[in-house]
């Protein structure tokens, strides 16, 4: 017993100093390789929706915390417990997810409707006069210290008929020292996250097919509980 509790300390160790690597965009195809052309860390998920690209466009922008599975459960695990203000971390019942983001820490740098949202936030900034984030914060260099990161959904439409909706996720670290920092903080984090992005696009899907059932008719308020 004391061996395999050695080895999987081990391996935990190895995982959290594992190195980390650049990445670079070799050629710009979507609004986030505008913003977020190199990055150390990143996630991608995407999921098939029998709907086309403006009814899973309008579903994305219009998903709820509740509509997530097990969104709750990860962000209160994620803070730990603590009672915070609205944000993505605790999320209103009655906003969108997105709106939620864009008026708690995150931006909006580009939304080509039905195409592509991207927004983005300062995850980790130096000490000293802090930077307004706006779109120039993801177009120009930064102070040393800072770690920031860019989100999109991305809607194309598929060989079916309907669309793939994909969404990626990139974080910069602008030095050796913030990059080693963020590094531990992803590592751990990276299965929630992960989980949280797929029951994301799962609950897309779910509202892009209760939106196109009903013509087009869909609010932009969770989905009523008969669904």
């Amino acid at each position: 017993m004391l061996a395999v509790a050695v080895v999987v300390i081990t391996i935990v160790i190895a995982w959290l100093a594992w190195p980390i690597h650049e990445h670079r965009v070799s050629r710009v195809e979507t609004r986030l390789d505008e913003f977020m052309p190199l990055w150390q860390f990143s996630e991608h998920h995407s999921i098939d929706v029998a709907a086309p690209p403006a009814r899973a466009y309008e579903a994305m922008r219009a998903v709820t915390a509740d509509e997530i599975l097990l969104f709750r459960t990860l962000t209160w695990i994620r803070r730990g417990g603590r009672s915070l203000p609205e944000g993505v971390l605790n999320a209103g019942k009655d906003k969108s997810l997105i709106d939620v983001a864009t008026q708690s820490g995150f931006r909006t740098l580009a939304e080509d409707v039905p195409r592509e949202l991207v927004i983005g936030t300062v995850v980790k900034r130096p000490e000293g006069p802090r930077v307004r984030l706006g779109e120039d914060s993801f177009r120009k260099p930064l102070p040393p210290g800072y770690v920031i990161a860019a989100m999109n959904f991305l809607i194309t439409p598929n060989a079916s008929g309907g669309s793939t909706v994909s969404t990626e996720t990139r974080v910069f670290a602008n030095n050796e020292a913030a990059g080693r920092g963020f590094a531990r903080y992803w590592r751990v984090i990276y299965p929630g996250s992960a989980l949280i992005r797929r029951m994301w696009l799962r609950a897309i899907r779910k509202r892009a097919s209760a939106i196109l059932s009903e013509g087009g008719n869909g609010t932009r308020g969770p989905l009523s509980a008969s669904r």
